[in-house]
């Protein structure tokens, strides 16, 4: 799923980043970034509510490309300056994760498990 297409599907934003032509294939959704680390995800999108700069630390060293931001979380100038410096790309949406979840399951994206 290309990531403009998630942007549409979730009513999303970009906050920073210009990789919207870039295929995910992989969903992974967690607040808790020690399971994220579990994980060997490929072509991922990190689904997240946690709004600090742990999560762009966490999929920088996961190799996750993109972070979408659930329930309209406020991000910091320090992890737009971070995400850019490590080449991840920042997008946001008012939805819940359950929602966002659900509506790019219904699209294909696969999870992680």
């Amino acid at each position: 799923m290309k990531v403009h297409e998630i942007i549409k599907t979730v009513d999303g934003r970009v906050i920073c980043g210009d990789d919207l032509d870039k295929d995910l294939t992989t969903g992974c959704s967690s607040d808790l970034m020690s399971d994220i680390l579990t994980l060997e995800p490929v072509n991922a999108v990190l689904i997240t509510g946690l709004a600090n700069i742990q999560a762009v630390r966490t999929a920088d060293m996961a190799g996750i490309s993109h972070i979408l931001f659930v329930r309209d979380k406020q991000i910091s100038q320090a992890m737009i300056d971070l995400a850019l410096d490590s080449g991840i790309t920042l997008l946001e949406t008012g939805l819940s994760m359950f929602n966002v979840c659900g509506r790019l399951a219904e699209k294909g994206l696969c999870g992680a498990y």
